[in-house]
């Protein structure tokens, strides 16, 4: 009866008996927690909201901004102050969100408005339009 199979046939249900259980049990412990992670983290992305505010939002208010800082017509210092402050913040924010090297981040207080204008014209090349028509 047992020189019905060949040994061959004998051998490989041996190794499949032994070795499968061992590749399972690698397969769940390996491989299913990286799969559930992967996927609770796309759950994750899908659900969650940007950052931060939208850019066209953003843009809204740097024109808004600029059309103030253009303007001149501050009562006091401290208005002056607070708005290019705005401004500069609202510049660096937009230049984030399109992902534009700022010099303005750096700069120091004396070259700012250099740095100002400099930032001003790489969102102008990045297509952001300050002045519309």
């Amino acid at each position: 009866m047992a020189g019905d199979r060949p040994v061959l046939l004998g051998l490989l249900l041996y190794v499949l008996v032994a070795v499968l259980p061992t590749a399972l049990f690698w397969v769940v412990v390996r491989l299913l927690p990286a799969a559930a992670t992967a996927w609770i983290e796309r759950r994750r992305r899908r659900h969650v909201a940007p950052a931060g505010p939208p850019l066209e939002s953003v843009v809204a208010n740097l024109r808004r901004l600029r059309r103030e800082v253009c303007c001149g017509c501050f009562r006091n210092q401290v208005r002056r102050r607070a708005t290019l402050e705005a401004y500069d913040e609202t510049l660096l924010e937009c230049c984030r969100l399109v992902a534009v090297d700022a010099p303005l981040a750096t700069a120091d207080p004396r070259d700012r408005p250099f740095a100002r204008l400099l930032t001003e014209a790489a969102l102008e090349r990045a297509g952001i339009a300050l002045d519309p028509p």
